[in-house]
């Protein structure tokens, strides 16, 4: 029999995976806190559009107060939140799933030990999205920007579960995101998660505080010069906390961490410059955030790489100056910029 599927959270990332497997028979529930999306896929169904078949999915649709309807039935809640709503948001989940059922962090960040704490280990799985970008610049309409990952042998989605064993849940997870694109469980949750986080930090919060996109970024040698320094540092953090990273985009994470060295700065730079027809230039989750005026997850990004950082003893100053500028951007008192590259670089010297 198909799972029955919770999504806490119907923006980019929930309506992506949900419409999808709405599309291949599961029984999906999306909650959602923003009315317009809820009304609009209830009116209208769920338009999913990227590098595929452009479809309409007809998942079921209910606003956060009419979460009480639920059952407690559900097999699979995905939390597809921002960071810093992920308690609340597990908190809602449980009381739905049946006996069996567990909760899947479908987040950026380092959601799963708050996660945990809640619904116990027993009842969480973790998922690296690795490679995807998806947005919601309107209600009712859901878009990926990037190429697929099964189409070059890249695994978009790891399952995993948090004391790195394989599973027969984690083995069934993959193999039912397998729909939407290359799908694999893994041994290695935490590894994946920092690999992820360190190619979040190094891009998200750049176009959050600049308003360019990832090519106009890309294209300016400060601006690639801010991602090498943004991701040799949170590849420094990982390395010292003794993950095993898979390789963060380009480059391995021992490449990343070695960034200091003029050499391999230069290697890093030649493979950042845009190839002709590099595609599109695409906005990131942070980035969309503060264009939709809302929070960004900052704290929970580049801000847990510099709280790692300090308990290290890794230096992060970089890292320390982008999680200031963004702050203040959140908060109404600086406005987007690309002139903040520049600061932020000479801030951190």
């Amino acid at each position: 029999m198909s799972p029955r599927i919770l999504f806490i959270g119907a923006g980019a990332i929930g309506s992506y995976i949900g419409g999808f497997l709405s599309r291949a028979g599961n029984d999906v529930t999306l909650v959602d806190p923003w009315p317009e999306q809820v009304e609009a896929i209830r009116e209208k169904g769920l338009k999913v559009t990227g590098p595929h078949e452009p479809f309409e999915a007809r998942p079921a649709a209910l606003h956060v107060h009419e979460a009480q309807r639920l059952g407690a039935d559900f097999d699979i809640a995905f939390v597809a939140m921002k960071a810093y709503d992920t308690a609340w948001a597990t908190h809602m989940a449980l009381p739905h799933l049946g006996p069996a059922g567990y909760v899947v962090s479908a987040q950026n960040c380092w959601n799963d030990p708050g996660v945990a704490a809640i619904a116990g280990p027993e009842r969480s799985v973790g998922l690296v999205m690795s490679k995807i970008a998806v947005a919601l610049w309107q209600p009712g309409h859901v878009e990926r920007g990037a190429e697929k990952g099964s189409g070059s042998g890249h695994d978009v989605f790891r399952a995993g579960e948090h004391d790195g064993k394989i599973t027969p849940r984690v083995e069934a997870l993959a193999k039912m995101l397998s729909v939407i694109d290359g799908a694999k469980a893994t041994d290695n949750l935490w590894g994946e998660r920092w690999s992820k986080l360190c190619s979040n930090a190094m891009g998200n919060p750049v176009q959050a505080m600049t308003g360019l996109g990832s090519l106009e970024i890309a294209a300016k040698p400060r601006g690639r010069e801010i991602t090498i320094r943004l991701g040799s540092a949170s590849a420094r953090v990982g390395l010292a906390l003794g993950l095993t990273i898979p390789k963060i985009g380009i480059a391995e994470a021992k490449v990343w961490a070695a960034a200091d060295d003029p050499a391999v700065f230069a290697e890093l730079d030649a493979k950042l410059v845009p190839k002709e027809g590099a595609g599109r230039n695409w906005r990131a989750s942070m980035a969309q955030d503060v264009a939709k005026g809302r929070r960004s997850e900052i704290e929970q990004m580049n801000g847990y790489v510099v709280a790692r950082g300090r308990e290290l003893g890794v230096p992060t100053p970089l890292s320390s100056a982008v999680v200031g500028i963004v702050r203040e951007i959140d908060t109404g008192v600086r406005k987007q910029s690309p002139a903040h590259i520049e600061q932020a670089l000479e801030a951190a010297a």
